[in-house]
């Protein structure tokens, strides 16, 4: 049972890094599940509350580092639940450490090709609670995605018509703070986008506001 575990977690992982995550995710007695695309996180950890194990999920359609990055930062908020449970923030002082302690032996061990390591030093130091927080991070990740197309909708102009990942026309509007005001062409409901959300531009003519 074990066996096909770590095979199947092979498939997914960067080459190197399947010991080290399975015999941790085997220590702390993990259900590890490998969900559809979700488009509002990429990885989610549950604690032992209504379940007897520790759970955590991660989408299936992330690039081996996107995929590796997102579980070691779920594995993190275990280690905080283990020591805090819900007593401290979600992403605070004690989450950061524990991040970069699960981290530490990937970066120094060859894990990551050499110019995703040094942006990686930059984003653990911050420890972003997300990988989308850091645009620069983000923007390499895509480089390393075979299977991702279309282009940053912090490159198209205002006003231009985009299909998002789930095939719906917006209209790109003005930028919020840190994200982009954009309205869905067939309720003209507001949506926030991210500035690195990957999008497909469409021209022409195209019927909204």
């Amino acid at each position: 049972m074990q066996n096909n575990y770590k095979a199947i977690l092979e498939e997914y992982l960067p080459r190197g890094s399947s010991d080290y995550i399975f015999n941790w995710l085997v220590e702390k007695k993990v259900h590890l599940k490998i969900t559809r695309n979700r488009t509002s996180k990429t990885g989610d950890y549950r604690p032992p509350i209504k379940s007897p194990q520790h759970r955590i999920s991660v989408n299936h359609d992330l690039n081996e580092y996107e995929f590796l990055i997102t579980l070691v930062h779920e594995m993190a908020h275990l280690l905080v639940w283990e020591k805090h449970q819900n007593k401290v923030r979600p992403h605070g002082v004690e989450w950061q450490q524990d991040f970069n302690i699960l981290m530490k032996p990937l970066l120094e061990n060859g894990i990551f090709p050499d110019d995703l390591k040094e942006t990686l030093h930059h984003y653990f130091f911050r420890a972003k609670a997300s990988r989308f927080a850091d645009q620069e991070l983000t923007r390499l990740l895509v480089k390393y995605s075979n299977n991702e197309e279309g282009i940053f909708l912090e490159d198209l102009s205002e006003g231009t018509v985009f299909k998002a990942h789930n095939r719906i026309l917006y209209r790109k509007q003005k930028k919020l703070r840190k994200r982009y005001r954009c309205i869905r062409l067939d309720n003209n409901k507001i949506y926030l986008f991210n500035p690195v959300a990957l999008v497909e531009e469409v021209k022409g003519e195209i019927e909204g506001n």
